[in-house]
């Protein structure tokens, strides 16, 4: 059964990394919440405000699903997103890699931030609820 459960959890995450911002919302599409608001100053904060807003909906929906399940699922759950985290970081350093030097480099960081955080909220929804 633990083998069974360990499998899961490494085919989920092996399916986010491949997903990555495949699903997500990338910040130049015309339907992103930041579009046409001004500068490109006005256009980072939008977009930092964005992967607060998605950061804060993860936490709560993390607290109602771990609200519901037992101990051993809530452990495992805490390892996966602890894994997940580190992803997540990784993958948007990478992002803004490719912009390193240039100014889209913070907008490109936190675009690929709120992008990733939304995935997860879905991705927890669909596991979990």
């Amino acid at each position: 059964m633990r083998a069974m459960n360990l499998k899961r959890l490494f085919c989920m995450l092996g399916l986010l990394m491949c997903a990555g911002n495949i699903i997500g919302q990338h910040m130049n599409e015309k339907d992103a919440p930041c579009q046409g608001i001004g500068p490109a100053a006005a256009v980072t904060q939008c977009i930092v405000a964005e992967s607060q807003s998605a950061e804060k909906e993860l936490k709560v929906a993390l607290e109602e699903i771990r609200n519901g399940l037992s101990t051993a699922d809530r452990n495992r759950l805490q390892v996966a997103q602890g894994l997940w985290i580190q992803f997540r970081a990784a993958n948007c350093a990478a992002a803004r890699g490719l912009y390193d030097g240039g100014s889209a480099a913070p907008s490109v960081y936190y675009a690929c931030l709120a992008s990733d955080t939304r995935q997860r909220i879905t991705e927890l929804n669909t596991m979990y609820r």
